[in-house]
């Protein structure tokens, strides 16, 4: 499939080089290349940790598993270390990291501007507040995590009503939406954190801090199906996700809805975002940094751009996941740690410009 004059002189003016010779083979290399990076470190992940575990017994462990083998004949320790710790950690890892980050190249895509993350319209401040009266009032909001989703689902859709103007919702009001909601709900929040005590407040604190300590099986069934269904759909709309890159206007030109293809792909990618920062707490960066990544290895097709952010996001997740287990004998929380090694990353587009070199 070729581009389109109009798309080249898009990607001219947005500082991309296009490469000669870089076809649609040798991306679909390099996304084999990256599902085979994604399984080697997951591989790697799982023998490390604080108890010492042999690689053998690790292995063999998941084997009997996967294969409906006599679980009762494995040291219970073992079993309850590795299958029921450690492997839903590494799983909640992929599907979080592989959610924030197709959000951000859907938001990133959307917005035409690749400093954009999933945070933009407010979804972590309304989810923070969800969570916080969860923990204020159990009472009252049994469930943290459901809490926590609805009131981040909650934010972007006052933010996206916010800015719909006659039947339109243009992309600066949108983003300008996004931050007032997004203050008020961290208003409400920092309110709830000074009214509570000291128990709930650092609950408060320490779920905003974000982290998979507390990952089970059951966050995984409920949050890996979303991000399977949602990454079709985004990845399916691919290439409508391309023409919405290149404004309203052309989108138009070339027959396609812009508002009804914006509500479709910002509300995939919404419910994502809050269903991951539901189950971990906020996770800064990866959403910003893996979608640029993506586009600097293989161009800002979204067609690959989507897959490979998945992929990228879930290793980069895996790694400070098991950096936040491992370096201390007290776990450190992992939005710490991604907020540490995304600053740098920043600081790195800020002096680029954003441009991105591929090929």
């Amino acid at each position: 499939m070729t581009e389109s004059t109009g798309f080249k002189q898009l990607l001219i003016n947005l500082g991309y080089d296009p490469v000669e010779g870089f076809g649609e083979g040798r991306k679909i290399a390099i996304l084999a290349a990256l599902a085979l990076l994604l399984f080697i470190t997951a591989c790697i992940a799982v023998v490390m940790g604080a108890y010492n575990i042999t690689i053998t017994d690790v292995y063999r462990t998941i084997l009997v598993h996967l294969t409906f083998g006599d679980i009762t004949a494995l040291p219970k320790l073992h079993n309850t270390i590795i299958w029921d710790i450690r492997v839903p950690r590494i799983i909640l890892a992929i599907s979080v990291g592989g959610a924030l980050a197709i959000a951000g190249a859907v938001f990133q895509g959307v917005f035409r501007n690749p400093l954009v993350e999933p945070y933009i319209l407010g979804v972590s401040s309304g989810a923070a507040f969800g969570a916080a009266l969860g923990i204020v009032f159990p009472a009252i909001f049994f469930s943290i995590q459901l809490s926590a989703f609805v009131f981040g689902a909650l934010a972007v859709t006052l933010a996206y009503i916010l800015a719909r103007v006659r039947g339109e919702t243009p992309i600066i009001t949108l983003i300008l939406a996004g931050v007032i909601i997004g203050s008020i709900f961290a208003a409400l929040v920092s309110l709830l954190k000074y009214t509570a005590n000291d128990t709930a407040l650092r609950e408060i604190v320490f779920w905003l801090m974000g982290g998979f300590y507390y990952a089970t099986w059951n966050d995984i069934l409920l949050l890996t199906p979303a991000v399977i269904v949602s990454f079709v759909v985004l990845w399916a709309l691919g290439w409508k996700l391309n023409i919405l890159s290149m404004g309203d206007d052309e989108a138009r030109t070339l027959g396609v809805n812009p508002e009804r293809y914006k509500f479709v792909v910002i509300a995939f990618a919404t419910a994502i975002t809050a269903f991951a920062v539901s189950l971990v707490g906020i996770i800064a960066w990866v959403g910003l940094m893996m979608p640029h990544a993506s586009r600097m290895i293989l161009g800002p097709d979204n067609r690959f751009v989507i897959p490979a952010s998945l992929m990228m996001g879930g290793c980069y997740l895996i790694l400070c996941d098991t950096l936040a287990r491992t370096l201390t004998t007290a776990e450190i929380p992992v939005g710490i740690l991604t907020s540490i090694l995304g600053a740098p990353y920043l600081c790195y587009l800020l002096r680029n410009k954003g441009r991105a070199v591929f090929g």
